[in-house]
């Protein structure tokens, strides 16, 4: 008789807590824009690895222990607000939810591409999900209606709410513009998270927009057309969002209408 199993990949063994433990090197890359004499250059720092330790309380004890002028981003701790994101071994996560015992014992950081650096492995992610969010507008238009708050939303259809939240999921982390090839090469790309912000309001029956609004906000090199299918941004999102299909739907959508 045969059997199904799950083929889910199995989780990494957590070693006994009397087992030796690693010494981990850290290579984090250092450099101050603000300094005038400030060189961008790879410092080491060696650490013994706990069971249990993600690069966040690496870095919190590598800051508190040898080097307190290290500056890196943190506020949650759970995954959940996005600052904690930067490049480990070359592709980028978030340090939060990073276990050392997944990484090899030469492991190194450094900041977000595409960000504003603010110092060593600090980039200025708001800044920029800013700017895209007011360009894109990301938020429900009524076409100028008087919002009755004393008035209930109508009724949707619970499988479209859930198609609606999950794209909200979005914790705005920046690693999918980090992984982007396009986002090196165009300065004005909106990215997969420009690109989902649209797709969900896109699919939000209270916004008001027609296809040819979206057109107008994505419908170019700097949007869904500009995106060349690498899918880097899929491969990184920590929270796993189907950010290639919204991609594609956004292009069908587009087609459909005769717009492109």
């Amino acid at each position: 008789m045969s059997s199904v199993t799950d083929s889910a990949p199995p989780k990494a063994a957590i070693p006994p807590a009397d087992a030796p433990r690693r010494m981990l090197h850290f290579h984090v890359l250092r450099h101050d824009p603000q300094d005038p004499v400030s060189i961008p250059h790879f410092e080491v720092f060696e650490l013994e690895e706990a069971p249990g330790m993600t690069l966040f309380i690496a870095l919190n004890e590598i800051r508190e222990q040898l080097d307190p002028s290290l500056a890196f981003d943190f506020v949650c701790r759970a995954g959940i607000c996005g600052s904690c994101g930067m490049v480990v071994n070359g592709r980028p996560g978030l340090a939060c939810r990073t276990l050392t015992q997944d990484l090899p014992a030469e492991i190194s950081l450094a900041p977000l591409p595409a960000f504003e650096l603010i110092a060593d492995l600090s980039v200025n992610t708001g800044k920029w999900m800013r700017g895209m969010s007011e360009r894109l507008e990301t938020w429900v238009h009524s076409l100028g209606q008087e919002v009755d708050l004393a008035r209930l939303e109508e009724r949707m259809d619970p499988e479209l709410a859930d198609r609606i939240y999950e794209l909200d999921r979005c914790i705005e982390c920046g690693c999918c513009v980090a992984a982007c090839g396009t986002a090196r090469m165009r300065e004005d790309f909106v990215g997969a998270v420009g690109l989902n912000k649209i797709a969900r309001f896109a699919l939000d029956p209270r916004d008001q927009r027609t296809d040819q609004d979206f057109y107008e906000l994505v419908g170019n090199d700097d949007g869904v057309f500009g995106c060349m299918t690498l899918l880097g941004c899929h491969d990184v999102c920590p929270k796993q969002l189907p950010l290639q299909t919204q991609i594609a739907y956004l292009r069908r959508k587009m087609v459909k209408a005769g717009l492109y």
